[in-house]
């Protein structure tokens, strides 16, 4: 989407440079803390489980690996985390928070949950709702810049997180419509995507489940899930589809990045999703994010003969050692 005007950008210059400064990111240390705020943000990612090795650092923080690499060095001399070598790969160490550590979040904690909720208290209901909002999504659009992401959805369209009323029974139709005209699916197929996306809904408490959809206004126009309590620390990529009237306008790549970085961030062993022979468009978009294709069988459990295929994507720094 074009810029709508230099004064924009001014606008929005102005306003995160104040926010940088009472936020305390100008001071040497922040939070109530003797740490700088490479430090705290680090102690926080990992803490809340989206940076378990320094390579999810380097991306989370954006951050050279030489400074993260001193950074971890200085929380592990000053106890408040450790690193484990990590069983399924001896080149990297997993790291979390020690008592200490653990101390040190929770009054990080503290102070945050107080600055905002103060700041918050001078706002309106509707004031606080915009904000949270708009700050959500710049803060999107400057990471995906920063690593090059796929840009948000075209204008009229959007992309949201978690749990709405009516998903279930929309992304359940979208499928039987979908697979209906293209492989003769019928009742057992739709029942059986119900029935899988109920059960994963009443599992959203864990954090390491989550589902996306795609918006055209407040109408459902697709999805995609991540089941992260897959065997061996796997997730595994399910419900992707898209509406008709949604296709080609770039959201199946915008959902797929979405839940795929949701991914890299809890750092799974792999990813992996069960499709079946003939989807040529999809099965591009996952090789162009990084699926391989590790099997193939005839089944019918989706009520028809199919050749059935899995793809796999690795953790990330796997694919980065490929590379």
């Amino acid at each position: 989407m074009p810029v709508e005007s230099s004064e924009l950008i001014q606008q929005l210059r102005q306003a995160s440079r104040q926010m940088v400064r009472e936020l305390g990111f100008m001071q040497a240390t922040l939070a109530a803390t003797d740490y700088p705020p490479s430090a705290v943000h680090a102690l926080l990612e990992i803490g809340q489980g989206h940076a378990v090795t320094g390579g999810d650092l380097v991306t989370l923080l954006g951050l050279e690996k030489s400074s993260v690499s001193r950074l971890v060095r200085k929380l592990v001399e000053a106890g408040e985390i450790s690193e484990q070598a990590d069983a399924r790969d001896a080149r990297s160490k997993r790291l979390q928070l020690s008592a200490q550590g653990r101390r040190t979040l929770a009054g990080i904690e503290r102070f945050a949950q107080a600055q905002v909720a103060a700041a918050l208290g001078h706002l309106s209901a509707d004031q606080q709702r915009r904000a949270s909002t708009g700050i959500a999504d710049y803060a999107r659009a400057l990471r995906a810049a920063r690593l090059g992401e796929v840009p948000e959805a075209p204008e009229g369209w959007s992309i949201a997180r978690g749990y709405r009323p009516g998903v279930i029974g929309r992304i359940a139709e979208m499928h039987a419509r979908y697979y209906a005209d293209l492989a003769g699916f019928g009742q057992p197929f739709e029942s059986l995507v119900a029935r899988d996306m109920a059960e994963l809904m009443g599992r959203l408490h864990n954090p390491r489940n989550e589902v996306w959809v795609a918006l055209r206004g407040e109408r459902i126009v697709g999805s995609i899930a991540i089941d992260g309590e897959g065997e061996g620390d796997e997730a595994i990529l399910r419900c992707f589809i898209l509406d008709a009237a949604a296709r080609g306008q770039g959201l199946g790549r915008r959902l797929l990045v979405e839940a795929l970085a949701f991914c890299d961030q809890w750092g799974f062993a792999a990813t992996l999703l069960w499709t079946f022979k003939g989807l040529d468009a999809a099965r591009a978009l996952y090789e162009e994010q990084g699926f391989v294709l590790v099997q193939e069988q005839v089944g019918e459990q989706w009520g028809a003969a199919v050749t059935e295929q899995c793809f796999v994507r690795a953790r990330r720094a796997e694919r980065d050692t490929i590379r």
